[in-house]
């Protein structure tokens, strides 16, 4: 099969669409024959992309048996490509690919662009049924979890390199955070209710960056935290390996927040794969990448006694938490790797080249 992959987000830019399309064309490469039209400069480039990657298309579509789209975005390039070439279009689709709240992104791209798509491939179960309260048919949609890439078992950290990137000497057990730190991460909430009342031997490390910083530093002085809760921003692809690979457990604790959603959660399958125990919220598309018992464990959303209890259970057992780590990432190799998720890719993309 030949496979012409568009995405408006693209590495060197750096962010969790770009990682997966980056992930999603090379795994599928492996395996098929794929091109890309992508955009690699970032956001202020995408006004100009759009009319770029769509003539591309259209010029080149009739050398490809599908056209797939990296997110809904792009939803007005498929519908072009279909209305003058006639060639199979899908489109990979997030939660915000529906739920942005826009009128004209609503009325155009959820209503006419996305709807007429031949396949929309939606990352996480709460996504399809917000497309189907849309009024899109649920058979528009197929089901496939991100991927995972798994852990370089030759790259090891120690807990002296975490001292050094945090800048403090840590004695007591690690809870992280890392991602995109916006309202329904919970992190706000969870610094709140439950890092407060926790023992004081246990740290709590938040990286990342988005419109929460400053809530969560006033979070921290106002609960008088400094010296166990650490903020420490943004960081590297390097420094995020160390962080999940020196955690005792990585925290998730989105909270619900209308009009806003998550997806699938990929940090959390990445913290899996690094052997780092995951307690993460039961919520939206968190309920897809974590099950529970297997690779991590979900908590009732905004339940404080429950992330407290849970915490304290795996944390009063240290050789238990040790097994469970390497239980999660063995399911996550077994479950979510990129191999396995670009064969169910290929099987949707199939199915639209022999109707």
């Amino acid at each position: 099969m030949n496979i012409l992959f568009i995405s408006r987000t693209y590495p060197p830019v750096v962010g969790g669409i770009e990682k997966q399309n980056f992930e999603i064309a090379t795994a599928l490469s492996g395996i098929c024959h794929v091109d890309v039209i992508a955009n690699t400069r970032g956001k202020w480039f995408l006004l100009l992309f759009l009319p770029y990657a769509t003539l591309k298309a259209l010029i080149s579509a009739r050398n490809y048996d599908v056209v797939l789209l990296g997110d809904g975005v792009l939803g007005i390039t498929g519908y072009l490509l279909k209305l003058v070439t006639g060639k199979p279009v899908a489109c990979i689709i997030h939660g915000l690919d529906l739920t942005y709240k826009n009128i004209i992104y609503q009325k155009l791209w959820v209503n006419i662009f996305i709807r007429h798509m031949d396949k929309l491939i939606a990352v996480g179960h709460e996504t399809i049924q917000h497309g189907v309260s849309r009024g899109i048919p649920e058979s528009n949609f197929v089901f496939v979890p991100n991927g995972v890439a798994p852990a370089d078992p030759d790259e090891i950290f120690t807990h002296h390199e975490l001292e050094t990137l945090i800048g403090k000497e840590i004695k007591g057990r690690i809870l992280l955070t890392i991602g995109r730190l916006v309202k329904r991460k919970g992190v706000v909430w969870f610094i709140n209710n439950v890092a407060s009342t926790l023992d004081e031997n246990i740290v709590y490390i938040i990286a990342g960056a988005g419109k929460e910083e400053a809530h969560i530093l006033s979070a921290i002085q106002n609960n008088h935290l400094q010296k166990r809760v650490f903020f420490i921003g943004e960081v590297s692809d390097r420094d995020k390996k160390l962080l999940l690979s020196t955690a005792d457990i990585f925290i998730q604790p989105n909270i619900k927040i209308e009009g806003d959603m998550e997806g699938f959660g990929l940090v959390v399958l990445e913290a899996a794969a690094h052997g780092c125990v995951v307690v993460a919220s039961r919520l939206e598309g968190l309920t897809d990448s974590i099950q529970h018992g297997q690779n991590g464990y979900l908590v009732t959303p905004g339940n404080s006694k429950e992330y407290r209890e849970i915490i304290g259970s795996i944390l009063d057992n240290p050789r238990d938490l040790v097994a469970q780590g390497q239980r999660a990432r063995v399911y996550v190799e077994n479950n979510y790797s990129w191999s396995l998720i670009a064969k169910k890719y290929l099987d949707a993309l199939t199915s639209l080249n022999t109707r």
